[in-house]
């Protein structure tokens, strides 16, 4: 496993980041894990040197943070032998004030996620989206104050405008409060828009990128098989997010390489992403232990310039989808 530092901070993390949306409550999401079925698959993830966990308030309705606390707990001799992200942002009840960015949601949000983690703080905590309610100013203030506290070592930021993002790291230095030190987009071969403003920005500033979705869903594990699973039938955002018509090249390109090679689709695909220019970790979800291993063996494989240039040729400009 290589271990890189999150953009300019001091932060260590493993080139994989194991996303933890698929260990919860599976009364919640059809094909989440429990904790018992999660727990080979996240220890073989660390036996492999994985020490980057991605979470949220929202997965499960809290669930997924429980069962990621007590499975980190039972795996690692040390807090500080892993990195925990979580999230806030998205409902978490029905009030008018469970939601959103603002100073009363985001003091609310921490304290929860860490009852649920079972920890004293996380290392990365992450803006799930962009508040068009809340001013950046108030938000930016509050996310500080986490810091300071003690409840969080670093912040992150998710899907937004690059604008947007701008803007709250230049409120966050004009006040001298704490500043993002990642950003969390969707980016894959089949999803690129990213390029285009968020990359260069967060290139230019210092800042991480940890994609999440980096096998679009699974349709890139897919690749060269006509196999389905629970979350294909079940997951309403693939048809939100990707385009199979004007995607087929590129997963058939996918598949292409992979026989090549003699490497499973979704190694081909993660060793692409890894390769672009300032991509830290992508987030990986793992139901299954081939999951695990092909994010891991990726790391390793080393795609020439044509094949990067073969995979990448027949993407076309598409809607932008956070």
């Amino acid at each position: 496993m290589e271990y890189m530092r999150l953009g300019n901070s001091g932060l260590r993390v493993s080139r994989v980041c194991l996303g933890m949306m698929s260990y919860g409550d599976p009364a919640r999401q059809e094909w989440a894990l429990t904790e018992e079925q999660a727990e080979p698959i996240v220890r073989r993830a660390a036996d492999a040197g994985v020490t980057f966990f991605d979470t949220a308030d929202v997965y499960s309705a809290g669930a997924s943070e429980s069962v990621t606390g007590s499975l980190l707990r039972g795996i690692f001799r040390r807090r500080d032998d892993y990195v925990l992200a979580t999230k806030v942002y998205f409902p978490m009840g029905r009030g008018a004030n469970d939601r959103g960015l603002s100073r009363k949601h985001i003091h609310a949000a921490v304290d929860a996620s860490l009852r649920r983690l079972g920890t004293d703080h996380v290392d990365l905590y992450q803006i799930h989206r962009w508040d068009d309610e809340t001013p950046i100013e108030e938000t930016m203030e509050a996310l500080h104050e986490v810091v300071k506290a003690g409840k969080a070592r670093y912040l992150g930021a998710s899907s937004m405008w690059a604008w947007q993002f701008a803007k709250a790291q230049h409120v966050a230095e004009s006040n001298g409060w704490t500043k993002f030190v990642s950003m969390q987009n969707h980016y894959n071969l089949l999803y690129r828009e990213e390029e285009r403003e968020m990359l260069p920005l967060c290139a230019d500033q210092g800042v991480g990128v940890i994609p999440w979705s980096p096998l679009a869903r699974g349709v890139l594990a897919r690749a060269g098989s006509a196999a389905t699973t629970a979350r294909t039938g079940s997951d309403e955002r693939i048809g939100y997010l990707y385009e199979p018509d004007n995607d087929r090249v590129i997963v058939e390109r996918v598949a292409e390489v992979a026989r090549g090679r003699g490497l499973p689709a979704a190694q081909v695909a993660l060793a692409w992403l890894m390769r672009q220019p300032g991509v830290t970790a992508p987030i990986v979800g793992a139901t299954k232990d081939a999951h695990v291993d092909d994010a891991v063996a990726a790391v390793d494989v080393e795609l020439s310039d044509k094949e990067l240039s073969f995979l990448a040729e027949p993407y076309r400009p598409r809607e932008v989808r956070f």
